[in-house]
């Protein structure tokens, strides 16, 4: 490509903040950086289902780990051309009008807001907020609003504009007040049939929807880094922040996932698939969402549809835990793939649930806990149950692939990044049989991902797919036809004996 410089991209979690540094002309990743690097950012949960994170405690990870950049990348920062940002989705941040929080921001994993998001779609009707939002109100950014209205009215009087967490890092960097498109679609904030911010949710809910900063493309020249933020950066004052995306739909582009019919997945505490069509699609029973994906535009509408399975890499971690605790010798998860591989496929009729970590939007909203079902104690061992719990993990996401398949969906390839539970060679198998896919992996991940959505956005990348050329598959995982019939059989089991759960445990409300 021959362009001299390199891209900054940030991904801001709720666990840690992650930075990467790539070389524009190859592709290839200068630096990385995770601050915290040795345990989690804290959340502050002061009441049963709460979950906050001061905006604050984001900007000065942002800070510590550009400074790990600056010791290892030995490049020149100045010669960084442009700033990308992925943040964690659904959070709330309100500021006053001195730019500053006035409250914790609520952030993705906050269950407040459950009931407000209940009531508004009792009151505005399925319909309405079906076919304009996609989406029910749910315990997304806009629910999360009503409440500080209702709770806190004396943090809400002094609101002058509220946004999610990638905004407010915007902010910092480039002094400027803006959110996108893309990022009020997953606040349940965006009317798709007005192609505009959603006005009648706001309004029912009481919220001034003069709150509602400033729209700037996804990809695009959002502001540039102020003198101070530069300063404190060890960065040029002047370079653009060129993209910003929520981390699922910033996770497919990281994969170059863009055009329809193709997927993402990713397996780690819980399980994600993102799928990308241009329908118009919802889900009437709301157990996926829909937003617009990043390259969405008014001529060409790309449309994200994601699945989420909180019960995932979890409940391996759960039992990787527990045999540790009955040994004095730590298991590492290559071990437990290698003996769960000695047992046979569809364990020998074990079947497990995964759903141990509240409640699954797949299955209505419903806390159906984690189970083992047709358990024999004379044939069954321990590399049986190493094999039920990752193969219960695919059925669950299979179920979620068919719900977004039922919408339109078609695809014949699903790509993840090489890590966590797509370590495993077993999983990756399973995965790819059972949804009959080709599974691709990369080597990349979501600070790359920003990286290189801010070469597109600055347009230093002429067209997107030259963003794209270095990457390449680490691993091609194929379905295994021998195994295609029993698998069927085995998923279609699994699903009667889910819904017999859902039955039970709506018998018990």
């Amino acid at each position: 490509m021959g362009i001299e410089g390199y891209l900054l991209g940030y991904d801001i979690g709720s666990s840690s903040v992650k930075a990467s540094i790539l070389e524009v002309s190859t592709g290839r990743v200068v630096a990385s950086a995770t601050s915290p690097d040795s345990t989690e950012l804290e959340i502050i949960a002061s009441q049963a289902g709460w979950a906050e994170q001061h905006p604050e405690t984001w900007w000065s990870h942002i800070q510590a780990a550009t400074g790990q950049l600056k010791a290892t990348a030995k490049i020149n920062m100045h010669d960084i051309k442009a700033v990308g940002i992925s943040y964690q989705m659904h959070g709330l941040v309100i500021l006053d009008k001195d730019l500053q929080p006035l409250y914790n921001s609520i952030i993705w994993c906050d269950s407040r807001a459950v009931q407000i998001g209940q009531k508004a779609l009792a009151e505005l009707g399925e319909g309405k907020c079906m076919e304009n939002l996609l989406n029910p109100p749910g315990n997304f950014t806009a629910s999360k609003l009503k409440w500080v209205v209702e709770n806190r009215k004396d943090l809400y009087s002094k609101v002058k504009y509220f946004m999610l967490p990638g905004d407010y890092i915007a902010l910092k960097l480039t002094g400027v007040v803006s959110t996108t498109a893309s990022g009020l679609s997953e606040g349940i904030l965006w009317n798709f049939k007005d192609n505009n911010k959603a006005e009648f949710l706001l309004n029912h809910y009481g919220i001034n929807p003069g709150l509602v900063p400033d729209i700037v493309p996804t990809f695009g020249i959002q502001g540039t880094l102020t003198s101070a933020a530069a300063t404190l950066l060890g960065l040029k004052e002047g370079i653009p922040v060129s993209y910003r995306a929520g981390d699922q739909p910033n996770n497919a582009l990281s994969l170059n996932v863009l055009e329809p019919g193709e997927i993402a997945a990713t397996a780690g505490t819980s399980g994600v698939v993102y799928g990308v069509t241009d329908k118009t699609a919802y889900d009437v029973a709301g157990r996926v969402n829909t937003f617009l994906h990043v390259n969405s535009t008014t001529e060409a509408r790309r449309l994200g549809i994601l699945l989420c399975v909180n019960g995932t890499g979890i409940l391996n971690r759960w039992i990787k835990n527990l045999l540790g605790s009955w040994s004095d010798t730590p298991i590492s998860y290559g071990a437990m793939d290698k003996e769960a591989q000695s047992a046979p496929a569809c364990s020998d009729g074990l079947r497990i649930l995964p759903f141990g970590n509240g409640a699954e939007r797949t299955l209505g909203n419903l806390s159906i806990n984690a189970s083992m079902h047709g358990l024999d104690l004379t044939r069954h061992n321990r590399s049986h149950l190493l094999r039920a719990a990752q193969e219960g993990i695919v059925f669950a996401l299979m179920n979620g692939i068919d719900i977004m398949r039922s919408m339109g969906l078609n695809n014949s390839v699903i790509r993840a990044g090489d890590a966590n539970m797509f370590k495993s060679r077993l999983f990756a198998e399973t995965f790819a049989t059972v949804a009959n896919n080709t599974v691709e992996l990369y080597n990349t991940d979501g600070a790359q991902g920003a990286a290189r959505g801010a070469g597109i956005g600055a347009g230093i990348y002429k067209k997107p797919q030259e963003a794209f050329e270095s990457l390449s598959v680490v691993k091609r995982i194929e379905p295994d036809p021998t195994l295609s019939a029993q698998y069927a059989d085995a998923y279609a089991q699994w699903m009667s004996i889910c819904k017999n759960q859902i039955e039970q445990t709506n018998g018990k409300k």
